[in-house]
């Protein structure tokens, strides 16, 4: 016996459909182009996930460490609150507050006449006793008096010539 066609069937078969044996080309291409669209869509969603983060970059240090934080607890948790916490920490820019304060105990340590630095040396430490301490005699610094204290030099004032 002969196969026969079907009388229905169609005499020219479409270009994707492979006969029996042969490489389907279009399911080769479809499997390249389906795994190429997971590695850009992961690859943009961690741009994405990390979009916070790099915008802290720039900031100080401890607002980056927050945000990266946040940044990590979001995607091992899956809490996405934490993402956008971290968003909106890294677009506020925190005011500093250490630079101002460094610069006031550097000014009082230069009025008082310690080097630069050094102010905090006598002062107890809260890890334990601090190195003027010995065996329980606790060295008290001098104190400085007003005739001690560095003097200023007063200001000139420039003679003021009127012009004709």
């Amino acid at each position: 016996m002969t196969a026969s066609l079907n009388p229905a069937a169609p005499r020219q078969l479409p270009s994707f459909i492979t006969a029996p044996g042969e490489t389907d080309i279009l399911m080769v291409v479809m499997g390249v182009f389906l795994l190429l669209a997971v590695l850009a869509v992961g690859l943009l969603f961690l741009r994405l996930h990390t979009l916070p983060e790099r915008m802290a970059h720039k900031s100080q240090k401890i607002q980056f460490e927050i945000v990266a934080v946040l940044g990590l607890l979001a995607l091992f948790t899956g809490v996405h609150a934490f993402w956008v916490v971290g968003l909106l920490l890294a677009l506020i820019d925190l005011p500093d507050f250490g630079n101002p304060l460094r610069r006031m105990a550097g000014s009082l340590e230069k009025i008082a006449g310690v080097p630069p630095g050094r102010g905090a040396d006598g002062m107890p430490d809260e890890n334990g006793p601090t190195s003027t301490q010995h065996q329980g005699v606790v060295e008290v610094p001098q104190t400085i008096n007003a005739s001690q204290m560095p003097s200023r030099a007063k200001p000139q004032i420039a003679p003021v010539s009127k012009g004709s």
